[in-house]
């Protein structure tokens, strides 16, 4: 019989990166556990910075598309797009720094 999963990664689709989904709070799950929900983030963390770039370059394109659009209407739409592109960007930021937080927590 197998035992349901204590924690996974789900992929965000909106962020473009695995989240992970912890059934249990921190303290109840072993040592062992920890390192390895640790380390599986941390490979995934690795890959944020590299995400952003990419959302950036969507966001720039956007914009240059805005200057030179002459539809008010789809001014606006192309907007709204780099406003949640820069939403997920922020999103991104914030986990990043989830790992670095947790590390600071621990040392205190």
């Amino acid at each position: 019989m197998r035992l349901p999963l204590r924690y996974h990664f789900m992929l965000d689709e909106r962020l473009g990166i695995r989240l992970p989904s912890l059934r249990l709070e921190w303290e109840e799950y072993t040592s062992s556990e920890r390192d390895d929900i640790l380390l599986a983030w941390e490979e995934i963390r690795a890959t944020i910075p590299d995400q952003i770039l990419r959302v950036e370059t969507v966001i720039i394109d956007k914009t240059k598309q805005m200057s030179e659009e002459e539809n008010f209407e789809v001014s606006c739409q192309l907007n709204s797009e780099i406003h949640e592109l820069a939403s997920v960007i922020n999103d991104l930021n914030i986990w990043f720094r989830v790992q670095q937080d947790h590390e600071t927590k621990m040392h205190q």
